[in-house]
């Protein structure tokens, strides 16, 4: 069936397909939200708005009032034009007692069809996938916050009677994996114009989908990043927001058992996602933003060059930095966008596209409202 061949990609194209294990659940390695998307993923420093449920549950302690947030995505038609991708979160100022906030999350890859090895059509499904989370979030100290967060997943990729249908594939069941998950984040501000976060994610069981009992382990994740702020004042405002952000799942795996440890760190320092971004205010009213990415394991992003062989092949800035006759320019992994606020409404834009390597669209649309 084309579903298992499309999800096999999908992972691949998160950067999760590691050579010991293949985390399950990896829509929740998606970034929600056109703002942070717009910024290459760097937001676990900055989180200050209702996605940092999903982001650091330690910023939610920052917060002040209720904020809300919803998002459209038809995320990567060029893989598969049906998927869509859609989020809601919202958070509420306990005041003296924190911030407690909720959100849910909704992949799918629209409507699968199933033809059997003689080309007969059996039927048509949807698959889905779905998240929800609460958390909370509260100052120790005034300029320390840390929270802590849970969510119930549920992944819904082929129903029963596909297996009834088709006796030769050897299944009698299985196709629905369910099962959870722990987050943990926190968020320091040392300096009016400097934070620091840090977010731990997915800390869970692993999820199964098959009745034999094999399972997956979760897209465990782990971020750290900075918010920097040169210019903050009525009129501009500009963030500099670095990340780095590590996939948990088969780190320091060697096939071969004669890697050193520092050759191993070097690997895993490599696999790590990597962001950088800058986003600029005017007046409380515009916002641009852009962003640099680069999943170099996954294939994603960075500096991309073409050989003479016509090959492309994708560098880290480090590599250009350092190391010569790589090859010709053919793209670099920006995301970029743009948003309007007025009074307490906004509206975000952000594009992701050219971190991918295939032809296809991504746009993400979020509303926001403070109340």
């Amino acid at each position: 069936m084309r579903k298992k061949a499309c999800w096999l990609v999908f992972a691949a194209l998160l950067g999760v397909a590691t050579a010991s294990q293949n985390p399950g659940a990896v829509f929740l390695m998606i970034w929600p939200a056109a703002r942070p998307t717009g910024l290459g993923g760097a937001f676990t420093a900055l989180a200050d708005d209702a996605s940092s449920v999903y982001y650091n549950q330690g910023a939610m302690a920052f917060l002040q009032g209720t904020h809300a947030t919803l998002m459209h995505s038809n995320w990567l038609p060029g893989l598969y034009p049906g998927m869509y991708y859609e989020y809601a979160g919202i958070t509420h100022q306990l005041p003296g007692y924190g911030s407690v906030g909720g959100n849910i999350i909704y992949l799918t890859t629209g409507e699968t069809d199933v033809v059997n090895d003689r080309g007969d059509f059996l039927g048509r499904y949807t698959t889905f996938d779905v998240a929800v989370a609460g958390g909370y979030g509260y100052a120790v100290m005034p300029n320390l916050g840390v929270g802590v967060g849970a969510k119930f997943i549920y992944s819904f990729l082929v129903p029963d009677w596909v297996w009834a249908a088709m006796p030769e594939l050897g299944i009698e069941a299985g196709g629905t994996g369910i099962t959870w998950a722990l987050d943990a984040g926190a968020l320091y501000k040392p300096f009016d114009f400097l934070n620091v976060g840090l977010a731990l994610s997915n800390i869970g069981p692993n999820i199964s989908y098959t009745s034999s009992g094999e399972s997956d382990p979760l897209p465990r994740m782990l971020r750290l990043g900075a918010s920097y702020f040169p210019v903050k004042n009525d009129v501009v405002s500009v963030a500099v927001v670095p990340e780095i952000s590590k996939i948990l799942v088969g780190m320091f795996y060697d096939t071969t058992g004669t890697k050193t440890f520092n050759r191993k760190l070097q690997e895993e320092m490599r696999d790590a996602w990597k962001s950088i971004g800058v986003e600029a205010k005017f007046v409380n009213l515009l916002y641009a933003r852009l962003g640099y990415f680069e999943d170099l394991t996954g294939q994603r992003g960075g500096i991309v060059l073409e050989k003479e062989d016509s090959q492309t092949y994708h560098y880290g800035i480090g590599d250009v930095l350092i190391r010569r006759n790589l090859g010709s320019f053919k793209s670099i992994g920006l995301c970029f966008g743009i948003g309007v606020e007025y009074a307490k409404f906004k509206f975000d834009l952000s594009v992701d596209q050219l971190i991918y390597d295939f032809p296809t669209s991504n746009y993400k649309f979020s509303f926001s409202y403070q109340f």
